[in-house]
């Protein structure tokens, strides 16, 4: 049998190191509980009669805050902050305009800007922003009335009022004053220098128009036609005489308000 001979300061140095070793190794998973630990303040947290998916059920989506809304249609929050919070930080950048109504005016950049928001949350908003225009356009699109400058202006309203620049939109019409198709003739600064009524004419004559009405944007808010606005449509007028196809209109649209030519005497 051969002896064995122990070194009692090697062995020492050798638990040591196991030690060391095993207390390395366990580190991390003292870490990952921490993490674990921290709060994660989402929707699963708040009191059922807050939580947006089961107040829509209960109540219907009209019970709904604009915050709890957006909420349904971001769907999840980042770690710290639920839906709800991410939603509000969203109305909190609409800074110019109450509640929903603002995120017509956020680019995409300003939206991604937002801790949470990346490209597809982005686009999602401004998508709901698109589909609320849309729909109401086709709401009044039942009511219009091309004699009635009221349900035009209503038509076009939520289209336009929102736009931060000036755009002219031709509408071309039979001789049963039906729609046959709409063209934007100008975007920008709508002046009679820029707004050409030639090229205005030859969309008329594309769409084989017996009447035109012209409706264009105030991003001010205010419709009070503009001497620009008066001169440009003396001269659109006096153009369209020239080949028998009458301008019946120009609407001026402004924030909830409008201004109709024909209305004012100014046509």
């Amino acid at each position: 049998m051969i002896p064995v001979y122990f070194d009692r300061k090697l062995c020492y140095n050798i638990f040591r190191i196991v030690g060391s070793l095993a207390s390395s190794r366990y580190q991390p998973l003292k870490i990952m509980k921490e993490k674990k630990n921290l709060p994660k303040n989402t929707i699963g947290d708040m009191p059922p009669e807050e939580r947006p998916y089961e107040k829509c059920l209960q109540d219907g989506p009209e019970a709904l805050s604009d915050r709890q809304l957006l909420a349904v249609i971001l769907r999840s929050g980042v770690p710290g902050s639920s839906a709800v919070d991410l939603a509000g930080s969203v109305l909190e950048k609409c800074s110019h305009a109450e509640g929903l109504l603002g995120i017509h005016h956020l680019s995409l950049a300003q939206l991604m800007e937002i801790r949470g928001i990346g490209r597809v949350k982005a686009i999602q908003i401004k998508c709901i922003g698109e589909l609320s225009k849309r729909i109401a356009a086709r709401s009044a699109r039942k009511l219009l009335d091309f004699a009635s400058p009221e349900t035009i202006a209503g038509y076009y309203m939520e289209q336009m009022r929102h736009e931060e620049q000036e755009q002219m939109i031709c509408m071309m019409l039979n001789t049963k004053n039906q729609l046959l198709g709409e063209e934007r003739i100008s975007r920008g600064t709508v002046n009679a220098s820029l707004v050409s009524p030639r090229d205005l004419l030859l969309a008329a004559l594309k769409y084989h128009a017996v009447h035109i009405i012209l409706v264009h944007n105030h991003p001010s808010g205010s419709p009070e036609p503009s001497r620009d606005d008066i001169l440009l449509t003396r001269r659109i007028e006096a153009a369209c005489q020239l080949v028998d196809i009458p301008l019946l209109d120009h609407i001026v649209i402004g924030d909830h308000r409008y201004v109709s030519f024909r209305e004012e005497g100014l046509l």
